[in-house]
């Protein structure tokens, strides 16, 4: 068969084919933060980028390591390289429609609103508890404007079911099964960590469609 390379268009029209014009058109308008490219955040920027978002901004300091392959979005050959690296790498071979923005730092207080201002969408795919908490407080007080996905709770080998999407606020969201941990469950295993970041990646494209608009409910973990 002869090879010929895909044009951005030809990719783009494939995309509306399959999705519609209209959305589409919506989600390479958007801009979309993940914030932790890990067995989460790898896996979320992928699965956002092959649905068509515009541009991704993309935050880790950390390099792929070979442990990280046991659950992350990484391929042996992109050993050693800043995460960020890696996964542009990996984005501008499967969709070199989306625009890639990377930030090779640690996020903090100070630097957020810069970095993360003009997003549409934040997910937080961060490992620890107090960075989830840090960057929760930092969108709420900075950037309300912006839909917050946050993970939690998707440690061991549990039932995938129980890894479900709550709306907590009109722009925060939570993925996961609330619960589990790495300290009580002594791993995290790939299918379900990509279960999670599958969920936080639907909700985003939900939320840039419109197709959100039940009533605001309180949750309790179940």
């Amino acid at each position: 068969m002869e090879s010929r390379i895909l044009t951005r268009q030809a990719m783009l029209e494939a995309l509306e084919q399959r999705q519609g014009v209209w959305l589409t058109q919506r989600f390479q308008q958007a801009t979309v933060a993940v914030c932790g490219l890990g067995g989460l955040g790898s896996h979320v920027a992928q699965a956002l980028a092959r649905s068509g978002i515009g541009r991704l901004i993309l935050v880790d300091y950390d390099t792929v390591d070979l442990s990280n392959l046991h659950r992350q979005g990484y391929a042996v050959a992109q050993i050693g390289k800043y995460k960020t690296d890696a996964i542009r790498e990996t984005l501008q071979a499967i969709a070199p429609y989306c625009e890639v923005v990377t930030h090779c730092v640690a996020l903090c207080r100070e630097n957020i609103p810069a970095l993360l201002g003009d997003a549409d969408v934040i997910c937080e795919c961060f490992d620890r508890a107090d960075q989830k908490a840090m960057l929760l407080d930092c969108v709420a007080a900075d950037l309300p404007a912006s839909d917050l996905i946050c993970a939690s709770g998707m440690a061991g080998l549990g039932d995938g079911n129980a890894i479900v999407t709550r709306r907590l606020t009109q722009h925060i969201w939570l993925c996961g099964d609330g619960t589990s941990d790495v300290v009580q469950q002594g791993t995290l295993y790939a299918p379900r960590v990509m279960l999670c970041a599958s969920q936080q990646a639907l909700i985003t494209l939900q939320v840039l469609a419109g197709k959100t608009d039940e009533p605001e409910r309180k949750h309790e973990h179940e």
